[in-house]
């Protein structure tokens, strides 16, 4: 059972570039049972829009759900293990969004979709 977890810019990649996305990683996506996209890459989302950093994925926060359940995906709230696992892993990499997403992957057991290699650090199956 192949279940994934995408990181932030593959979901914006996903619906606003598909062609970024690799054909290795769409076999990934078309072949998984579940593909899951944390709770807290939506609010990554809006603060980058709200500060202007990423204007592109505007339109995009509205329905952020309907279209990730139409396509398949579920999303995952971290929890308070999961917060807790963010904070406490022995990782240098201080981007919370990144720490609360590789918890979850870690938690969960979940391959994560994501073109960050800081993820290689630690024990995750990443795929890109």
């Amino acid at each position: 059972m192949t279940q994934l977890l995408l990181d932030t810019h593959a979901w914006a990649w996903i619906v606003t570039m598909p062609g970024k996305i690799s054909s290795r990683v769409q076999l990934f996506l078309d072949q998984a049972d579940t593909v899951c996209l944390s709770t807290v890459s939506v609010y990554e989302i809006g603060q980058k829009v709200r500060l202007g950093k990423w204007p592109e994925m505007n339109g995009h926060l509205d329905d952020i759900e309907s279209v990730l359940v139409a396509r398949g995906g579920t999303p995952i709230a971290p929890g308070t293990q999961i917060c807790a696992l963010a904070g406490l892993l022995d990782w240098p990499h201080r981007d919370p969004f990144d720490r609360i997403i590789a918890a979850t992957a870690l938690s969960l057991d979940l391959t994560l979709i994501s073109a960050d290699t800081v993820f290689d650090a630690l024990p995750i199956r990443r795929v890109w």
